[in-house]
């Protein structure tokens, strides 16, 4: 469950206000308040459903019901850092199941769930379009390509030391 302290609830609701705004209270225009709530948030907050709810004269059941038939809709937060598994075909063919366990080992969270510290959020999809380079793991928008399960602790390892090196130069500066 979201936790949020009283200023960030206002803060979602002001924003979801300035969003429903722009559409009648009808129902067709559910899927475009959704699309414009996940643009401004990265996903849909329970707080918006209700929101949104509340505007369509909606229950939350209805709304996750609609929103729960398309793959692009998420339900938490992305990480700092977005990790996105290929599983195409040719991803998969060549070791992406195994790669996608790897990363679930090494960040300890599951397929469309973030990490405790909120840096990793993993997920799985369809086709990068980077056939040629499977298994693919894109971070952020960068692309790793022929992943193995072995690679997963080096990436993971070099994008934190990355991280830490940008730090300290900043704290230089």
């Amino acid at each position: 469950m979201e936790e949020q302290s009283a200023a960030e609830v206002q803060q979602i609701k002001a924003a979801i206000a300035q969003i429903l705004v722009q559409f009648e209270p009808d129902r067709s225009h559910l899927i475009p308040i959704l699309q414009r709530v996940q643009e401004a948030f990265g996903y849909l907050p329970k707080l918006a459903i209700s929101e949104i709810g509340a505007y369509l004269e909606m229950t939350d059941v209805q709304i996750y019901g609609v929103a729960s038939f398309y793959n692009h809709f998420r339900y938490i937060p992305l990480g700092k850092h977005p990790i996105q598994m290929c599983m195409g075909t040719a991803c998969h063919m060549v070791g992406g199941g195994l790669v996608l366990e790897a990363l679930e080992r090494a960040l300890d969270v599951e397929v469309g769930g973030i990490t405790e510290d909120k840096q990793f959020s993993l997920d799985r999809v369809a086709c990068i379009g980077c056939c040629g380079l499977a298994p693919v793991m894109v971070i952020g928008e960068k692309i790793f390509p022929k992943m193995t399960s072995t690679k997963v602790d080096e990436v993971l390892v070099n994008l934190k030391m990355e991280e830490a090196e940008a730090a300290k130069a900043e704290a230089d500066n």
